[in-house]
């Protein structure tokens, strides 16, 4: 997921992490961590108890090499030294976040959703409707929702199509 979310949607390199937005409730059963951090300001591992075991090939990976094995239960959020960059989401602050994140968690058994600045590499960050469905438009991003509204790609004019693909020089 991770590879696929920056090639298709970030247009990045691929070993670039994400972070997990967490139910603050669930916070230490996934992370060595147990204090608030809403503005995925802190770094903490991910438990002993959910790292993958590398077989002693694996083991002797070096570099991006080491992505190339699944580090943990929960991959796209686990960098190759097992840590995360943790966004805690609150009831009392984020209500519709949460309660995805919650419905998700009743459906999968996991209290975490990727989370990555909605923009493309080289672009400022969306802040605005036009923003998010340039954004939309010029990515592999099958559907998009604000706030009530969900657009799906199959339904857009395709002439609005943007190719942001080959417009920046990758980092």
């Amino acid at each position: 997921m991770q590879k696929n979310l920056n090639l298709k949607i970030k247009f990045r390199e691929s070993f670039r992490p994400f972070a997990p937005s967490i139910l603050r409730e669930d916070l230490p059963e996934w992370f060595d961590l147990n204090v608030d951090s809403p503005y995925m300001l802190l770094v903490a591992n991910v438990n002993e108890s959910l790292r993958s075991k590398p077989s002693e090939a694996e083991k002797k990976l070096f570099g991006i090499e080491k992505l190339n094995f699944k580090r943990s239960n929960i991959p796209a959020v686990t960098h190759v030294d097992f840590s995360a960059r943790i966004q805690t989401v609150h009831k009392e602050t984020n209500i519709k976040y949460y309660n995805l994140i919650k419905r998700f968690k009743e459906i999968t058994a996991c209290p975490i959703l990727v989370n990555t600045s909605f923009n493309v590499r080289g672009e400022p960050i969306v802040c605005s409707i036009e923003d998010a469905f340039k954004c939309f438009m010029g990515t592999n991003l099958d559907i998009l929702v604000c706030g009530d509204i969900i657009l799906k790609k199959e339904n857009q004019n395709l002439d609005k199509e943007i190719n942001y693909k080959d417009e920046f020089i990758k980092d």
